[in-house]
């Protein structure tokens, strides 16, 4: 672009203009504002449905830090904890003899995985409980001998119904971390001269975590709430201990109710472990860490006050 100079009586260059900023309009999805308006009448329409109900709302609060429920919340997350460990180390056990070379450890290990995961978990609970309908004693020589009902208690029968079942599971959980290290690592570390244990234990392992952590963190959230199963059993956990303040009180539903906001504020934390477990294994696996819940709600606050329009 060039313009007259009255002083020279020549043309001048003058340096052209910039571009014009583009003003960037998001597009708007409006299936996505008539889904949204679909489903909150769903909820408005389910939330009406129970207003309408001979619901007594007031009793979930009052019995909801009773000593009962509190010691019923107790025992679920005992029996979850020794349950989880048994089937862990148990799954550990099964998956290192099904991986094995030797025809009878394999074997016996995919009947044992075959088994338990082919029958309900209940069916299991209430076999273990009637099993001194069949065994009188039990007879370990000179390590116990006792009556079978006196031996195989609530706490018993649901430790033994949940933690074997929960090892079938885990088996085939850590046989998947197992087979997805590559074999050269084991390769490299026997070169090195070390033994096959100290392999599995310093090599392969460490690496099976990122496979095995999620998917173990999904059955821990299971087997709590499996633990309601156990209630047949006469073992009290929580569902139990709801169900009996439900028939006392005369509120049975408002108790169930109670029982299935403890279960969801358990899971609730536990998904929370999960996920920060999940993160630590991450490390060295991807470039950058998962964020946080906190970090996601900042970074989620700090989108809403960015000004909306222009180029960013």
């Amino acid at each position: 672009m060039t313009v007259e100079n009255t002083k020279t009586d020549g043309p001048v260059d003058v340096p052209p203009a910039g571009p014009e900023a583009i003003k960037a309009i998001p597009v708007r999805h409006y299936g996505r504002y008539v889904s949204a308006v679909i489903a909150l009448a769903l909820m408005a329409g389910v939330v009406y449905a129970f207003s309408q109900g001979k619901i007594n709302w007031g009793a979930i609060p009052d019995y909801f830090f009773d000593g009962r429920v509190l010691q019923g919340v107790g025992k679920t997350l005992l029996i979850t904890v020794l349950s989880m460990t048994i089937g862990i180390g148990g799954g550990i056990l099964l998956a290192v003899m099904r991986l094995s070379k030797n025809p009878v450890t394999s074997s016996i290990a995919w009947f044992y995985i075959w088994f338990f995961r082919g029958t309900p978990v209940l069916v299991q609970l209430v076999v273990w409980f009637n099993l001194g309908l069949v065994f009188e004693y039990i007879n370990l020589g000179p390590i116990y001998k006792d009556q079978w009902s006196d031996f195989m208690t609530p706490f018993l029968t649901a430790l033994l119904g949940l933690g074997l079942n929960e090892a079938a599971y885990m088996a085939e959980i850590c046989r998947a971390g197992l087979l997805a290290v590559d074999e050269g690592q084991t390769e490299a570390a026997h070169a090195l001269g070390m033994s096959h244990a100290k392999t599995l234990r310093r090599i392969v392992i460490p690496q099976a975590m990122r496979v095995i952590v999620p998917p173990t963190g999904n059955e821990v959230i299971n087997m709590l709430k499996t633990t309601s199963l156990v209630s047949v059993v006469q073992y009290s956990e929580l569902f139990r201990v709801a169900q009996d303040i439900g028939q006392t009180s005369g509120a049975p539903a408002e108790m169930l109710f109670l029982a299935a906001a403890w279960y969801l504020l358990l899971t609730s934390i536990f998904s929370v472990g999960q996920y920060y477990l999940e993160r630590y294994y991450a490390r060295g696996s991807s470039r950058s860490l998962p964020p946080t819940v906190f970090q996601k709600i900042k970074s989620n606050m700090l989108s809403f006050s960015r000004p909306k329009g222009g180029l960013a």
